[in-house]
């Protein structure tokens, strides 16, 4: 089958090769058979709960449910990922919708997120955050201040962007007088784990897709309107 793999032909991969019955399966994860078999065939995806709830279930990081199959990394790899909104994971919280590009790809040493920023105040974002390596922010629309640990606030403006030290204490509101803002972030490391370890810091309930499944056909999320004026 040509094209990048869908989360229904890994979920039938990991499947076969665990020698598992769709019952098994469900089984094992707590998903139910009739969920599996739609998702298996690219009639629906899963919340960002529940593939959550697979990754803990089935012992697997979250990231190896979007990603393709080993390769040799040795020389010239070739790869390439086109990063539409379409084909990418998105998770949704109360103060942000995060888009997640070129999920496709396996042991990525950066991953680019798309993020809708409503967080207006650090009360609102809850406490610093930190993780492994670097990135790069890029205000797309609106304005946000970035909050880090051991620098004052800083405003940025449609068009500018700040890179910094992901292990830092950081944060990202949208300014005052702007509702929403858009910004382009880019995160690298030298750690395998750095999607999992991204998407762990979310909380896990997406507020505007239902709690057990988000039917798509056969991309992963729903496209990235722009808000109402």
């Amino acid at each position: 089958m040509s094209g990048h793999p869908t989360l229904g032909r890994i979920l039938k991969e990991l499947r076969n090769h665990r020698g598992w019955t769709l019952k098994e399966m469900s089984d094992h994860s707590g998903i139910p058979v009739s969920t599996l078999s739609k998702v298996e065939h690219d009639r629906l995806t899963l919340t960002y709960d529940k593939l959550l709830q697979l990754s803990q279930k089935l012992n697997i990081r979250i990231s190896e449910l979007f990603a393709e199959s080993e390769s040799a990394d040795e020389g010239v790899t070739a790869r390439r990922s086109i990063g539409r909104i379409d084909d990418s994971v998105r998770v949704t919280t109360p103060n942000y919708d995060y888009y997640y590009l070129c999920t496709e790809l396996r042991r990525k040493r950066m991953v680019p997120i798309l993020t809708r920023i409503r967080a207006k105040s650090l009360s609102q974002f809850g406490d610093l955050v930190r993780h492994s390596g670097e990135e790069y922010i890029h205000v797309l629309e609106g304005s946000i201040i970035v909050h880090t640990e051991f620098y004052d606030p800083v405003a940025l403006h449609t068009g500018e962007g700040i890179y910094i030290d992901s292990n830092m204490g950081h944060a990202y509101v949208a300014d005052e007088g702007c509702d929403e803002a858009l910004v382009l972030g880019v995160c690298s490391s030298a750690d395998e784990s750095l999607m999992s370890s991204l998407m762990n810091i979310h909380e896990p309930m997406a507020v505007d897709q239902p709690a057990e499944e988000l039917r798509i056909t056969p991309v992963r999320v729903r496209r990235l309107d722009r808000p109402a004026a």
